[in-house]
């Protein structure tokens, strides 16, 4: 007998053809899963559609679109021990990069029919799920500046061209961050909070190496002199992002802790999973192993060498054993 699953399609997600992109899923999928298609409208959203689902207790819930869509049908999935499938065709796909889940339908499709799964840290922010990161000063503003015509016609392009621009904007604000154990009080231009993040989050990347099952969330604290700091400070974050080295600026600070209050002077806008939710003061608490995720298989037996190409090789074998 099949798998039950639902699927859960925003046809407005990236930059493709959405027709196509159905059919490309169904084609890959309806033979081994039963599967129910709903697709979101302006009056039907995939949160909704989500816990439907739920309710009915479908094997699966497959969402198929951007970071949006996914984030909202992944909220109504904690702590139901049903696991989530992603088909990402958004702009930026930073949940399914950061889990390392393919960026191409095909490959999306057979990760989810191999059936391994994966159980990750989930966010509550102010009461709203969280399973990305919430990001305050400028990457809210950031966020709020790429609309979705830029992203339609130039992809992750946009946020950065919206980056760019906010620049000539760069405000500074008094943080004052509360742990279980400490307050922290600095100037930043962006404080970002991340359950998980992709290399391309960069704001996120203070502390590199985000776990997304430890129980903890990353906060990172950006607070450059100036606009050319704000610049080298950014690159900074990218090459930690890269060399899994944690950022080692003085104007970039970074902590772990498994909740936070953040309170701003003067209040400060706030993106939660790439939507503006409102102001400062925020409280973010981590939900450990709050979700299940298909995620690619991973070979046990990885290969332990590999020498061919090498210029000028010679191998020696020592010890060999004697033939009879």
């Amino acid at each position: 007998m099949n798998r039950s699953a639902c699927l859960i399609f925003n046809p407005v997600a990236g930059q493709g053809n959405s027709e196509l992109e159905l059919e490309e899923i169904r084609a890959i999928l309806q033979p081994e899963i039963d599967l129910e298609i709903y697709l979101t409208t302006e009056e039907v959203d995939a949160d909704e559609l989500a816990h439907t689902a739920v309710k009915r207790g479908v094997d699966a819930v497959l969402a198929s679109g951007g970071d949006g869509t996914i984030s909202a049908v992944a909220a109504a999935l904690i702590n139901t021990e049903i696991p989530l499938g992603i088909i990402a065709r958004g702009t930026a796909n930073a949940f399914a990069t950061a889990l390392g889940i393919p960026d191409t339908i095909a490959d999306a499709c057979r990760t989810i029919l191999q059936g391994t799964t994966r159980t990750v840290d989930v966010g509550s922010c102010n009461g709203q799920p969280m399973v990305l990161l919430a990001g305050i000063g400028f990457e809210a503003e950031t966020i709020e500046q790429a609309d979705r015509e830029a992203k339609n016609r130039l992809g992750i392009i946009a946020y950065l061209l919206a980056g760019i621009r906010e620049l000539r904007n760069l405000q500074y604000f008094d943080v004052e961050i509360e742990t279980q154990d400490k307050v922290v009080k600095t100037t930043a231009a962006a404080v970002t909070v991340a359950n998980a993040a992709p290399p391309t989050s960069v704001l996120a990347q203070g502390p590199a190496g985000i776990i997304v099952d430890d129980g903890l969330l990353d906060l990172t604290i950006v607070a450059p002199a100036s606009k050319a700091g704000a610049i080298a400070a950014t690159f900074h974050l990218f090459q930690t992002a890269s060399t899994g080295n944690p950022a080692e600026r003085d104007d970039i600070g970074y902590l772990r802790a498994n909740q936070f209050k953040i309170h701003t002077d003067p209040p400060q806008k706030v993106v939660l999973d790439g939507e503006i939710i409102g102001t400062t003061p925020i409280e973010i608490q981590c939900i450990p192993s709050g979700l299940r995720v298909f995620v690619p298989l991973i070979e046990e037996n990885k290969p332990t060498e590999k020498l061919a190409g090498l210029p000028n090789l010679t191998v020696e074998i020592k010890n060999a054993p004697e033939s009879n």
